[in-house]
């Protein structure tokens, strides 16, 4: 059974910065891909950023510029940057991995429980 953990959610005043974790039980490494999900109370759950086994990064529209994800490979980690935070940034931020485990291009998905960020304005 593979495990993610988010760490890093706090309180954080508007314009400020923070940074959130995601380790796994393996190598992040082995995953095809790492995404970066949040979600509000009442909304449905929406993809923030995403990085592939080969380094590629995307970004949704309303973090382009703000947010970076990243691997650390000391720490098995995935890593969300999060600059110049808004109220609107206020969310749970969970961790979200696929692996293809075959031909024909089924995946097996991992969620990890989430961390919660607010920002204050």
């Amino acid at each position: 059974q593979v495990r993610l953990e988010e760490t890093g959610g706090d309180l954080v005043q508007a314009g400020g910065s923070l940074r959130v974790s995601c380790t796994a039980s393996r190598s992040i490494f082995s995953f095809d891909g790492v995404d970066w999900y949040r979600q509000v109370p009442g909304k449905q759950r929406e993809l923030v950023a995403s990085i592939n086994s080969g380094g590629s990064t995307n970004y949704a529209d309303f973090v382009k510029g703000r947010f970076t994800i990243s691997r650390d490979m000391a720490k098995n980690a995935v890593l969300l940057q999060m600059n110049d935070l808004r109220p609107e940034d206020t969310a749970v931020y969970y961790c979200h991995a696929t692996k293809v485990v075959n031909v024909e291009g089924a995946r097996v998905e991992h969620w990890g429980q989430g961390t919660q960020v607010i920002v204050s304005s």
